[in-house]
């Protein structure tokens, strides 16, 4: 496991910073509706200006396309295929000075939108990179449109994935919500059962090219290992060892002591994790407000200045978020308040009425700008947190969370009936959290003979609560019987003694005693002790001879459904401690988990999330 190996914002920033720096001169940099996102959490504008790339704008914007030239009829006037500018492009403002570079995801959309451009020849020269692999008939169409021979270079880097931290990516591929919005982009993800991929999206091929480009943007042919009882996984498990087997070339990397592993899982191992209500940074923003391609939206929170109604959240550009990202709540209000203290502190030392020499006004122009940086931080910070704390004490998530973690972690039929019922029958609690806590209780007891789901489901409906049927969805869906592992601990007489001892040990905050099952898995594989009965390797994969060395230094975990934040502070702090030097074994009997994937030292998250 290497702490540097594995770093998706670096593999992604790196090719940004080749494509940027390989074109001299002022720049244009065209986008599409995939790279877009992809860019913003990548780089900043700072950044591309300081490269020359003055204006950024996307390849399908409907005013870029001029209309093409027409003729009276009979006038007998014809347009030269050859001459230069092309007829359309004497209609839209040509800038023969500025050379072009476009990133595009290899679609039939950016494909169309990329031939007009090269047709139209608006700059002196284009510069093509694409996020996957191109296919003959993708470079016939290009090389077609190129008439004037404007197209200086086309390459192939694989960045078809949003790095969302060092160790978290996402394949940002949203499944079909229950509610959708006329606006979401959104695919289908399963098929006639939550076994199999559906036929009529192309989920599968997306989760195929973007999970091979994350695994080729690191250089890494790892080993695949997969979930048994997984279709979904399987599938997918295949379909990239065969990239591999088919590719040679193209996977051709240095190879080590110890292969790489990819290890795929299927979200519905694990229904809990995502229903619990999360109380680090980075995951209360996402799920009490929402972070969006590192975006956050507070246009609809209450005192919040005009300049602060959409905010930037980048760990890699917002020391204080990066260093606060998996801090609890409790700790994150007393680290911003020493934030704010600074902040006034080193306000005071500046004060412009104290400049009285040459060298006052030097370094109070010097430090100016980091100064008014630091300001706009502190407010961002202070807005965001104050409507968290709105947030919480508004939908009562402190109760809320006390019992979704009592369901999660501890068996208590009687007691947790009677507060589940209570928590539903409360005209307090908003909906959606009674939903969860329904689904919870629904999930934890479906295999006592005593439990009464039913009487849950009905008590819903007696108090209005949307999409009650849920319940039942979520049992077919993720139930006991879709489930490959034992995941409450309570299945039987063993399993819950154990269940048992783990609750007498405590817990340092009863609103985080869940821990992933994630954790679990992860520690025994690095342990050496995950079962191939339930994780087989993928074909034409076999385990590693019994002379080399069996725990492997570079792990990637791709969850097929998606990931959470949780999963996403257990990875990371699993790498902090490698990073810190700590024995493999005694890292390993951590835990960590990650969204979309999770390396063993740098993870992925589904939270790649895939999703």
């Amino acid at each position: 496991m290497s702490a540097t190996g594995l770093d998706v914002l670096k593999a992604i920033q790196g090719y940004i910073n080749k494509i940027v720096t390989a074109t001299p001169g002022i720049k244009v940099l065209l986008l599409d509706a995939d790279t877009t996102p992809i860019l913003s959490l990548a780089s900043t504008q700072s950044v591309l200006l300081s490269h020359e790339v003055y204006l950024t704008d996307r390849i399908d914007n409907p005013s870029r396309s001029a209309p093409p030239a027409s003729h009276a009829p009979g006038s007998g006037a014809s347009s030269s295929s050859s001459a230069y500018p092309p007829s359309s492009a004497r209609h839209a403002e040509r800038l023969p000075h500025l050379k072009c570079i476009c990133i595009l995801r290899p679609t039939d959309e950016s494909i169309d939108a990329c031939e007009r451009e090269i047709r139209e020849g608006r700059y002196g020269g284009y510069w093509l990179y694409f996020t996957n692999v191109l296919s003959k008939a993708q470079i016939e169409r290009l090389a077609e449109a190129d008439e004037h021979e404007l197209v200086r270079e086309v390459q192939e880097f694989f960045a078809d994935y949003s790095p969302l931290t060092s160790s978290h990516f996402s394949l940002s591929l949203l499944p079909t919500p229950l509610h959708p919005s006329p606006t979401q982009r959104a695919i289908a993800l399963y098929g006639d059962s939550p076994s199999t991929f559906s036929p009529s999206s192309p989920a599968l091929s997306l989760h195929i090219q973007g999970l091979t480009a994350v695994l080729l943007s690191l250089k890494k042919r790892p080993i695949v290992r997969y979930e048994r009882m997984s279709g979904m996984a399987k599938k997918l498990a295949q379909e990239v060892v065969y990239q591999m087997s088919s590719q040679p070339d193209l996977w051709d990397f240095r190879k080590t002591a110890t292969a790489p592993l990819l290890l795929i899982l299927d979200r519905r191992n694990d229904p809990v994790t995502p229903l619990l209500t999360q109380w680090t940074y980075q995951a209360m923003v996402h799920e009490c407000i929402g972070i969006s391609n590192g975006r956050v939206n507070l246009g609809e929170g209450q005192d919040v200045k005009e300049e602060m109604k959409e905010i930037v959240l980048s760990p890699d550009q917002d020391p204080f978020f990066a260093s606060n990202l998996y801090d609890n709540f409790g700790d994150l209000g007393a680290h911003l308040q020493e934030y704010v203290l600074d902040y006034k502190n080193r306000s005071a030392s500046s004060n412009a009425s104290k400049i009285e020499t040459v060298a006052d006004m030097k370094r109070f122009i010097d430090e100016y700008p980091e100064f008014r940086k630091l300001g706009g931080n502190v407010a961002k910070h202070v807005a965001l947190v104050g409507e968290l704390s709105r947030l919480v004490k508004e939908r009562h998530l402190l109760e809320v969370s006390e019992l979704e973690q009592s369901l999660a972690s501890n068996e208590s039929h009687g007691s947790d009936l009677r507060m589940v019922q209570s928590m539903i029958s409360s005209p307090d609690i908003p909906h959606e959290s009674k939903l969860r806590l329904a689904i919870l209780y629904a999930l934890r007891y479906q295999k006592l003979p005593g439990n009464n789901i039913p009487g849950v489901i009905e008590l819903l409906k007696q108090h209005s609560v949307p999409d009650p049927e849920m319940v039942h969805i979520m049992l077919n869906f993720a139930g006991a019987e879709q489930r490959q592992d034992d995941l409450f601990a309570n299945e039987n007489f063993f399993s819950r003694g154990k269940s048992a001892l783990k609750g007498l040990k405590g817990v340092e905050n009863v609103y985080t005693q869940h821990t992933p099952h994630l954790s679990e898995t992860l520690d025994l594989l690095l342990r050496g002790r995950l079962k191939e009965s339930s994780y087989p390797f993928a074909d034409h994969q076999s385990s590693p001879s019994p002379t080399a060395p069996g725990r492997p230094q570079d792990v990637i975990v791709f969850i097929v459904g998606g990931t959470t934040y949780e999963e996403a502070k257990l990875v990371a702090a699993l790498n902090a401690q490698f990073a810190a030097g700590y024995g493999l074994s005694e890292l390993l009997g951590d835990d960590e988990g990650r969204e979309f994937w999770v390396p063993g030292e740098r993870r992925e998250r589904d939270v790649g999330d895939e999703t």
